[in-house]
C-alpha cells in the first residue's frame, strides 16, 4: 500500500495547501492540476495526512503565541493602568483582560468536567 511519503507530489501538494490561499495556487506550486488536488482531497489517506499537517502547523503557531503571551498580558496591563491613555484604549484593554479571564475559567471548568467523565467511564469499564 502506497503512503503519502511515497509520493513526493502529494507531499508537495500538502505543503502548498498549507501555504497558498487557493487550491489553484497550491496546484500550481505543487506542479499538478487543480483536478488532481481535488481528487487527492477525496482520498482518505491524503485527507488524514493533510489534517495532521494542519494540526502540526496550528500547534506551531500556538507555541509562538504562547511565547509572547507574557508580553501581550503586560501590554494590556500597561494600557489599562496608563491614566494618560485614551479611555477607549483603557476600556478595550480591560475588556480583553476580562474576556480572556472568563475564557480561561470556562476552559478550566470544561477540563475538570471532562476529567470527571473520563474517570466515570474508566470506572464503569472495570466495574
Amino acid at each position: 500500500m502506497q503512503t503519502i511519503a511515497d509520493n513526493p507530489k502529494k507531499e508537495k501538494a500538502i505543503s502548498a495547501l498549507l501555504s497558498c490561499r487557493t487550491i489553484a495556487e497550491a496546484a500550481n506550486q505543487a506542479g499538478v492540476s487543480e483536478r488532481v488536488i481535488y481528487n487527492w482531497l477525496n482520498e482518505e489517506a491524503f485527507q488524514s495526512e493533510y489534517r495532521r499537517a494542519r494540526w502540526q502547523a496550528a500547534g506551531q503557531a500556538i507555541a509562538r503565541l504562547q511565547q509572547i503571551s507574557t508580553e501581550a498580558a503586560e501590554a494590556l496591563r500597561s494600557v489599562f493602568s496608563d491614566t494618560e491613555a485614551p479611555a477607549s484604549a483603557r476600556v478595550s484593554a480591560a475588556k480583553a483582560v476580562l474576556e480572556l479571564s472568563l475564557r480561561s475559567l470556562e476552559l478550566e471548568n470544561l477540563e475538570q468536567r471532562i476529567s470527571i467523565l473520563e474517570e466515570t467511564i474508566r470506572g464503569s469499564r472495570y466495574a
